[in-house]
């Protein structure tokens, strides 16, 4: 019985451990795009750099624009990891400031990541809205 907890507890630590390098890998890659003055102005972004509790905002204005269907997988798993350093953050307060501190700048990367998925979709907006002004009635 104990072996059995200690081989699902190892598998839960490694599946986790696999499920963060993932989602570092998808937000480290979209910080290398450069965000639109059009997205900026819509979302109502001032500061250079995003705050980490501008991704829930992004998120509600993402769902409002259609989109091809292909960031669908990434922005749950962007959310999922945004929810568990917000609970990270939330229980290290008192004891870890470094923690509180790497959280927080985690979580402005996933604002950026989501504002970056905004910009392609409203970017896939004005094309399918071009396509249908183009297109002979």
């Amino acid at each position: 019985m104990i072996i059995a907890v200690l081989i699902c507890a190892i598998s839960l630590a490694l599946t986790l451990q696999f499920f963060v390098s993932y989602c570092r890998s998808v937000i480290a890659a979209s910080r290398t795009v450069e965000l639109s003055e059009q997205v900026r102005e819509i979302a109502n972004l001032r500061e250079p750099t995003l705050r980490g509790d501008e991704f829930r905002r992004l998120v509600q204005l993402l769902r409002l624009c259609p989109g091809r269907g292909n960031d669908g997988g990434n922005l749950r798993a962007v959310g999922a990891y945004y929810a568990m350093l917000h609970g990270l953050r939330a229980v290290v307060r008192p004891l870890a400031p470094a923690i509180v501190r790497w959280a927080e700048s985690e979580r402005e990367s996933c604002s950026y990541f989501a504002a970056l998925a905004l910009d392609r979709r409203i970017m896939y907006s004005r094309e399918l809205m071009a396509q249908q002004m183009s297109a002979p009635v």
